[in-house]
C-alpha cells in the first residue's frame, strides 16, 4: 500500500480577511512532491482556510491513490485535535468542512500530527501565493508557483499569513497561542528534527533538481533490443505516445518544471514535445544526453548478441572500459560524457527544476554518479519506459537521489 504525507495550511490577512489555503502531497518514502494545491477563497477566518487546505490535500491524495495511507501534518493544533476526535467542533463554519474532510478517505487510512509552523513552510508558502494572487484579482497558478523552491532556499523566512493576535475557535481544553516563547520553541524543534534526506541541504540554498524522464516505448522497447545512438533512431510507438502524454499530464499537475532539455534522438524529442505542449515551455536539445552507441549490437536482443559475440559481451559485462562490438561507446566513456553534461547543466540551472528527457544508460549513470556507486550498479537498476527519477545537486557538490523508476503516472 502506498503512503502519502499531506501538509496543509491556510491563512487570513485580517481574520476574518482575505484568505487562502495551500496543500502539498508528498511520497512518504522519498519525500518527492506529488501534487500541490492552493486557492484564494475570499473573506474568511484562519480556521476556515486551514480546513479548506486540509480538504484540498486529502482530495489530491485520493486522486493519486484512493487506497493509500495518508499522514496529515499541520501546524494548526485546532484542526489536528478536532479531526483526531479529541476536541469538539463547536463553530458552525467548521462542522461541515470537518465532515467533508472525514468523508474523503476511510478514517482507518488517515492519521494526523501537529508540527511547528517552521516545518510546514511548503504549504504556508502556497497559501501566501494564493492570497497574493487574490490581491491581484487572479487565481493561483501551479505553473507560476515557486513555493517548493522557496521552501528550500529560505528556511527561516517568517510567515506573513497571520496577524500578531490570532484568535482560534473556542473550545474546552483549547490552549492559547504561546506568543514569542512558543515561536522560539517551534524554531528550536524545527532545527532539531530534520526531514529524511534533507539534513543540511537547506543551508546550501535551493538545489538544481533534475527530473529524469525516460522516453516512451518505441517498437524496439517491448522486444528488449539494443537501441542506442548508433542505430535506426526509432520514433515512439502508439503505446509510447500514450505514455508520453500521461507523463505530461502528471508533470503539469505537479507544476514544478521550469525548463526542459532533451536528447537529440527522435524518441526523446517526441516525449519532450508532449510535455512541453502541456507546460508551455520550449525544449532545448543537448547532445550530451544521447543514449550510448551500442555499435554492432544495435537492433539485436541480448540473446542474439550472446550468440553472435559471446566474448565481447562477456567482457562488456565485466569491464566498464570495454566497448560493444564494432566500436560502440563504453560505459566509462558514457559516464565521462554524462558527468560533463551534468556539471554544465547544474551550473546553467542552479536552483531550478529541470526536466531532462533522455535514455536508460544516461539516467542510470546520473543516479550511479550521484550515489558514488560502482559501474556494475548499472546492471542492478530497473528503468521502465516513461519512468521518472529525480536527483538534486547542491552548491557544495553533494547530490541527493530522491526518486528512481517511478511509473505511478502510467497507471490507468
Amino acid at each position: 500500500m502506498r503512503e502519502f504525507i499531506v501538509e496543509a495550511d491556510g491563512g487570513s490577512r485580517g481574520n476574518p480577511g482575505p484568505a487562502g489555503y495551500g496543500s502539498v502531497v508528498l511520497d512518504a518514502a522519498t519525500g518527492q512532491t506529488l501534487a500541490e494545491a492552493a486557492e484564494y477563497i475570499g473573506i474568511a477566518t484562519n480556521n476556515v482556510a486551514e480546513y479548506r487546505g486540509l480538504l484540498a490535500g486529502l482530495r489530491a491524495a485520493h486522486a493519486l491513490d484512493p487506497t493509500a495511507r495518508v499522514h496529515v501534518r499541520m501546524d494548526s493544533k485546532l484542526v489536528v485535535e478536532q479531526m483526531s476526535g479529541r476536541w469538539k467542533i463547536k463553530h458552525p463554519d467548521m462542522k461541515p468542512l470537518a465532515l467533508e474532510a472525514a468523508a474523503v478517505l476511510p478514517p482507518s487510512q488517515v492519521t494526523y500530527e501537529w508540527i511547528p509552523r517552521e516545518r510546514n513552510k511548503h504549504a504556508d508558502r502556497l497559501a501566501n501565493e494564493a492570497m497574493d494572487a487574490g490581491k491581484r484579482g487572479e487565481q493561483w497558478s501551479a505553473a507560476a508557483s515557486t513555493a517548493e523552491l522557496d521552501t528550500l532556499a529560505e528556511p527561516s523566512a517568517p510567515s506573513s499569513r497571520r496577524g500578531a493576535a490570532e484568535p482560534v475557535e473556542g473550545g474546552a481544553a483549547e490552549p492559547p497561542e504561546g506568543g514569542a516563547a512558543k515561536a522560539d520553541a517551534d524554531v528550536r524543534a524545527a532545527r532539531t528534527v530534520s526531514s529524511p534526506g534533507w539534513s543540511g541541504a537547506a543551508d546550501m540554498g535551493a538545489p538544481a533538481t533534475f527530473v529524469l524522464l525516460r522516453h516512451g516505448e518505441t517498437p524496439l522497447t517491448p522486444q528488449k533490443r539494443f537501441s542506442g545512438s548508433g542505430g535506426t533512431d526509432p520514433s515512439l510507438s502508439g503505446v509510447g505516445r500514450e505514455q508520453a502524454e500521461r507523463a505530461a499530464v502528471s508533470l503539469a499537475r505537479r507544476g514544478t518544471i521550469q525548463h526542459i532539455v532533451a536528447s537529440p534522438l527522435a524518441r526523446t524529442r517526441e516525449t519532450a514535445a508532449a510535455v512541453a505542449a502541456r507546460l508551455g515551455i520550449e525544449v532545448s536539445v543537448d547532445e550530451g544526453l544521447r543514449e550510448t552507441d551500442f555499435g554492432a549490437w544495435e537492433g539485436l536482443t541480448f540473446g542474439e548478441v550472446r550468440e553472435r559475440y559471446p566474448d565481447d559481451l562477456t567482457k562488456w559485462l565485466s569491464d566498464p572500459e570495454a566497448e560493444p562490438t564494432g566500436g560502440g561507446e563504453s560505459f566509462a566513456a558514457t559516464a565521462t560524457r554524462i558527468a560533463a553534461t551534468r556539471d554544465k547543466l547544474v551550473a546553467a540551472y542552479a536552483g531550478r527544476t529541470v526536466l531532462l528527457v533522455t535514455h536508460v544508460t544516461p539516467i542510470k549513470t546520473f543516479v550511479r554518479l550521484a550515489l558514488g556507486a560502482p559501474p556494475e550498479s548499472l546492471f542492478r537498476m530497473e528503468l521502465s519506459a516513461a519512468s521518472m527519477s529525480v536527483v538534486a545537486y547542491y552548491a557544495d557538490g553533494n547530490a541527493s537521489v530522491r526518486l528512481l523508476n517511478d511509473t505511478s503516472h502510467l497507471r490507468p
